[in-house]
């Protein structure tokens, strides 16, 4: 942890003709702003929205803190309850943990002064979470294969829409095109960072990877309220939660929030805001991505038009790529977790005959995935090694696979582990939930 001055929590301001949040932000004598724009024809009035505000502009900090990371952060006049304080703590230690590993730091230490809330504007929802159902989800997409079965799961039981944010101007064709696919309508967020934040290295920040999924759930939640919505559902799976590694005890995981962690203790923060206004869940929290894969692998009507790749959401539109790389860890993860439910003839065609598993320079790549070079997981939102092992088993069993000598010898090197996960196990549900019955799965309900 650094001696810089506290980092600022200066204030935030909702503009309804423009259609606007803007958030203010602090630290010595550097301004920060990040501002956020909806449509403006939202339910502005509605006092869930200046909740979600609020929650935005607690979380959005964090993008700005790290610039430092000084050991305490003042929340200025925003009064927050016991409960709000310990999730923005950790928040930020959890949500900063690869940060910190990177950048060699301890921000054990953190503390967060600011004004006590009295009371929570909302009563604490009376209903058990299971009976709960929703009936205008807004769903987070982002193109890839998680969200696209969240939807094709959602889009029959409720009048469903997409979530999407991204810089205002800016669109990312590894979302439009599947999102086109859906035919469903889409609800629109332009995050606009501070540009200062793209200066970094020249301004001597320090820099490193953010709880951005946490920041996007907190806009989401406020697209909601002012599409007079219901529920935020989420596409985050089970092996979200798993941490990439750890560090003298401590876990430090790149989906932190994407966890269940964080999902429950996000939930506990609207249940005490907004009661049983709005609510949060995943929907594949349960699941691997081998259960995830199976089911996309059906989903043909997508299999042109989605792409895990990296280098398609570069934030220079000169350098993204409008196809897949075939080479970066989310491509040969994308591959490896496909292998098992579809041929070898459909993952050629859809990498544009270029598969990450044809290519015998990836093996490091794969091996790492798998969890045979140690401490060697990459920092990526990828599986868990174990559900690795048997898609690289199953799919090498596979006829069509016979001839993929990469795959072969890497099945090979994990065949004889101990405590191999079996796949029939992988293919059912794994883990806790908050999905309400009324959007649960078959395999939920058997």
């Amino acid at each position: 942890m650094t001696t810089a001055p506290p980092f600022r929590y200066e204030s935030y301001r909702l503009d309804p003709g423009r259609g606007l949040l803007s958030c203010q932000y602090s630290l010595g004598d550097r301004q920060f702003e990040e501002r956020v724009t909806f449509a403006t024809d939202g339910r502005w009035d509605d006092p869930a929205v200046a909740e979600a505000a609020r929650l935005v502009f607690l979380l959005a900090g964090v993008s700005y803190y790290k610039t430092a990371a000084p050991p305490v952060i003042d929340l200025g006049q925003t009064a927050v309850s016991d409960s709000e304080r310990r999730f923005l703590r950790a928040f930020y230690l959890d949500g900063l943990g690869e940060f910190a590993y990177r950048n060699n730091l301890d921000l054990s230490g953190l503390h967060i002064d600011g004004p006590e809330r009295p009371s929570a504007s909302a009563q604490p929802a009376t209903r058990d979470w299971r009976t709960v159902a929703p009936t205008r989800p807004l769903v987070p997409f982002g193109g890839g294969i998680d969200s696209i079965v969240t939807v094709e799961h959602v889009r029959h039981l409720a009048d469903a829409a997409l979530f999407i944010m991204s810089r205002p101007g800016d669109r990312f064709d590894a979302i439009e095109a599947p999102a086109a696919v859906t035919g469903l309508p889409i609800v629109r967020a332009g995050r606009e960072i501070d540009p200062q934040l793209l200066r970094s290295r020249e301004l001597g920040f320090l820099n490193g990877h953010v709880p951005v999924t946490g920041i996007l759930s907190a806009i989401a939640v406020m697209a909601a309220a002012l599409d007079g919505r219901d529920a935020v559902v989420m596409s985050n799976e089970w092996s979200a939660s798993i941490p990439t590694l750890e560090v003298d005890g401590r876990p430090v995981n790149h989906q932190y929030s994407k966890s269940a962690t964080f999902e429950a203790a996000f939930r506990s923060v609207l249940a005490a805001t907004l009661g049983e206004r709005l609510i949060y869940f995943s929907a594949l929290r349960p699941f691997t991505e081998l259960w995830v894969a199976q089911r996309f692998a059906e989903l043909t009507q997508y299999h042109d038009t989605f792409r895990s790749c990296n280098h398609a959401f570069h934030l220079d539109p000169a350098l993204r790529l409008d196809h897949w790389c075939g080479r970066c860890d989310k491509c040969c993860f994308i591959d490896l977790i496909l292998a098992p439910f579809l041929t070898a003839a459909d993952l050629t065609r859809i990498f544009g005959g270029h598969e990450p598993l044809a290519d015998d320079t990836l093996a490091g790549k794969f091996r790492a995935l798998l969890g045979t070079l140690p401490d060697s997981k990459p920092f990526e939102c990828v599986g868990e090694i174990g559900e690795c092992r048997a898609a690289a088993l199953l799919a090498a069993r596979r006829p069509d696979r016979a001839g993929t000598g990469l795959l072969q010898r890497l099945a090979a090197e994990v065949a004889g582990m101990p405590d191999l996960p079996a796949a029939a196990q992988l293919l059912r549900p794994v883990g806790e939930h908050f999905i309400p019955d009324s959007y649960a799965p078959q395999d939920l309900l058997v």
